[in-house]
């Protein structure tokens, strides 16, 4: 009997032996002092009582990177679709308040190729780092006959803790709240399968080519710009002003996401010609005839994260997050309503 069946079936258990060599030190130059123990094991452990919480609860999400993923196989740049997938879940996290504590991810390829997995956990480990969560363990999975070799899907998960009387869950939003919004200038990774459509499809344009006219950077290197990750200048945010709501702005836009977070008695109206789009976000428009309305529901339109709070802290809320290197502006304000978004053009 052959000693080689998984491998002719498409396992490799040396390679995946070697991919895990690879990773662990990335993974270690993440953990914060509550990690116990070391990876290969069933389970990651974490101190949560030596976190210095009181009272916390737990919060956890789960996300992926969508079709970019599909932009980062066409392009072979694997270094910041980690990024953004850490960005999807802790972003996600502090939208209730919560800190990110650690981070596990799911990555399904074709075929294991070492060099690629490690190209991609190193972009997770960065994005881990820059939240200040620990990468505590995951899972690679090759997929043979049913995935192309080159093909991969990465989903993260984010365990994060909030302390019981400091949880965000809109019902402090009130008439008059002010909607402070935080500069993205990406897609984030959110609405690439109207992107690929729209490049591949209806412009035929190559992703080697210039983004647009004068533009320095190729088409495929300004699609794949890594997500801002946003929770430590919101944590800091948090610590030293009164907020009454987050919002992440992912897929849906800000009409999609705001909506999450009003009463059934409160609107969202934002201006928005408070502040400037990015040049990515006119040229796929341009490229594909879409309406402004589809492109306020699919893109974030340059504002990544909304931050809802009482008009008279805006200065030292926008200040504070300019600290962080967050740029932030007013686009809006809560209004008296059904729960409904207002985008004024």
């Amino acid at each position: 009997m052959t000693t080689d069946g998984y491998r002719e079936a498409g396992v490799d258990l040396d390679a995946a032996d070697e991919a895990l060599a690879r990773i662990a030190p990335l993974a270690r130059a993440t953990h914060r002092r509550e990690v116990l123990g070391d990876l290969g094991g069933f389970a990651g452990l974490f101190d949560l009582a030596s976190s210095g919480y009181h009272d916390p609860l737990l919060v956890a999400t789960t996300d992926g990177v969508g079709t970019k993923a599909e932009l980062a196989r066409l392009t072979d740049r694997l270094d910041t679709i980690g990024v953004d997938l850490v960005a999807m879940c802790v972003d996600d996290l502090v939208c209730v308040g919560a800190e990110p504590l650690v981070f596990l991810d799911y990555l399904a390829v074709g075929q294991l190729d070492p060099d690629r997995v490690e190209r991609l956990v190193a972009g997770i480990a960065d994005g881990c780092k820059e939240a200040g969560c620990a990468l505590i363990g995951g899972e690679t999975a090759e997929h043979p006959g049913t995935l192309d070799d080159d093909a991969f899907d990465p989903v993260g998960f984010a365990v994060g803790a909030v302390e019981r009387d400091r949880v965000l869950d809109g019902s402090t939003i009130r008439r008059g709240d002010a909607l402070v919004g935080l500069a993205s200038p990406n897609l984030r990774s959110n609405g690439f399968s109207l992107v690929r459509r729209v490049v591949f499809d209806v412009a035929a344009r190559s992703l080697d080519e210039p983004a647009w006219s004068g533009s320095s950077a190729t088409l495929g290197e300004e699609l794949l710009s890594p997500s801002v990750i946003y929770t430590p200048a919101v944590l800091a945010t948090l610590a030293e002003h009164e907020v009454h709501g987050v919002v992440h702005i992912t897929g849906g836009g800000l009409p999609g996401n705001l909506t999450r977070v009003l009463g059934g008695d409160l609107d969202a109206v934002v201006e928005a010609s408070a502040w400037e789009v990015p040049r990515v976000f006119e040229e796929i428009q341009a490229m594909g005839g879409i309406e402004p309305s589809e492109m306020e529901r699919v893109f974030n339109m340059g504002i990544g994260m909304v931050l809802v709070t009482p008009p008279a802290d805006v200065d030292v809320v926008t200040a504070t997050l300019a600290d962080q290197d967050c740029p932030a502006t007013t686009i809006g304000e809560v209004v008296d309503g059904t729960g409904r978004v207002e985008i004024r053009r």
